[in-house]
């Protein structure tokens, strides 16, 4: 009878043993498994807030450059080929920021993005080099505080 208590309790305690080894291997794999999405969303995050600030960026100096064609002639070739240029950035900018929108829940840092991309519109309105100086910096303030707002969400 002893005997066969004994081997009850070995059966039982290497049972056991088996179910406590697999729970705290599945939870290790679980918490590995979720420190990977995290590190893989941080990634995609960043590259694409990077993205959308140099796409901006890159629009705004489109916008610049044709703003000064505009003034010495409006109707050259060159300006035309510059307009399409900025129609093209305009649409890569937009598309950063769709690509800044789905990896994002943070609804402050999504307005801040849209708010930095419409100052582009001022700055092809403006009437003088003073004022086109000002939309700059209006453009730029803006895309600061999304940059300030998206190195926050990744840290």
């Amino acid at each position: 009878m002893e005997v066969v208590l004994a081997s009850l309790i070995a059966v039982a305690g290497t049972l056991l043993g088996s179910i406590i080894t697999f729970t705290f291997q599945r939870r290790s794999s679980l918490q590995g498994e979720a420190f990977a999405r995290a590190l893989q969303l941080r990634q995609e995050r960043l590259t694409a807030y990077s993205a959308y600030a140099g796409t901006v960026t890159a629009l705004k100096q489109g916008i610049v450059a044709l703003w000064f064609l505009q003034q010495a002639d409006a109707d050259s070739s060159e300006t035309r080929r510059a307009f399409t240029e900025c129609d093209k950035l305009g649409a890569d900018a937009e598309n950063a920021q769709f690509r800044v929108r789905l990896l994002t829940e943070d609804a402050m840092l999504i307005t801040l993005a849209t708010s930095a991309l419409h100052a582009i519109g001022p700055i092809r309105r403006a009437a003088t080099k003073t004022e086109l100086a000002e939309r700059e910096q209006e453009l730029q303030n803006a895309l600061n505080a999304f940059v300030a707002a998206a190195s926050v969400q990744l840290r």
